[in-house]
């Protein structure tokens, strides 16, 4: 089961994409995360990557494809993924379709959490990541016992570079002009499937669980 989350960012599909991994015990591949992987290890990648991510520009294409398509090859893939954060523009999606066809393989669904802008500028700019672990919490939904402070090591919370308003506002507009085609794109193969991402979380789940199967 190959399964893509759109939305935009702080729509919470990564949340939901980790609880469809854990239910279907398929791997949770995030950009994110193999960026920030690439990030921390200081390799010549993730110094590529990190130049765009601090302006909360996209990373471009050939960097991204390059890094997933050698993701795939590991063995947690057999049964599929969920990916998370990929494909964000047509290219990237035109070039996955590709490599994936050349294995005689297909996306089986793309699956959109529906949000509207100010509830993620809201939604984001509450959000808190440690500097020492890299714990998330929410001011509002997810807060820590002592205030800012993580619950996990103790170290200090901060509103990351990529969370400030200013900056989220910056990435819904390149989410709106390269990512959302891609909406249509999925929706013409057939494979798109939407969600409201309004509700409680466990509400969402359980509406993904209903598509899934």
């Amino acid at each position: 089961m190959k399964i893509i989350m759109l939305g935009a960012p702080g729509a919470g599909k990564g949340t939901q994409a980790k609880k469809i991994a854990a239910k279907y015990a398929i791997p949770h591949i995030s950009t994110g995360d193999i960026f920030r992987a690439n990030i921390k290890n200081n390799t010549e990648l993730g110094q590529k990557a990190k130049t765009y991510m601090d302006k909360g520009e996209l990373v471009p294409d050939e960097l991204v494809v390059d890094l997933i398509m050698d993701r795939f090859k590991e063995a947690d893939c057999a049964n599929g993924y969920v990916l998370d954060g990929f494909p964000r523009t047509i290219p990237q999606a035109e070039a996955l379709d590709k490599a994936l066809s050349a294995n005689g393989e297909s996306v089986d669904y793309a699956v959109n959490v529906e949000v509207p802008d100010e509830n993620i500028i809201n939604r984001m700019s509450g959000r808190r990541a440690c500097v020492g672990c890299g714990a998330t919490y929410h001011i509002q939904f997810n807060p820590t016992k002592v205030e800012g402070i993580c619950d996990a090591c103790g170290e200090k919370l901060i509103l990351r570079d990529d969370d400030k308003p200013e900056t989220v506002k910056n990435r819904l507009s390149v989410y709106h002009e390269q990512t959302q085609p891609l909406i249509e794109y999925y929706s013409g193969k057939g494979v798109l499937k939407e969600v409201d991402g309004t509700q409680p979380m466990d509400d969402v789940f359980a509406a993904i669980v209903k598509i899934l199967g």
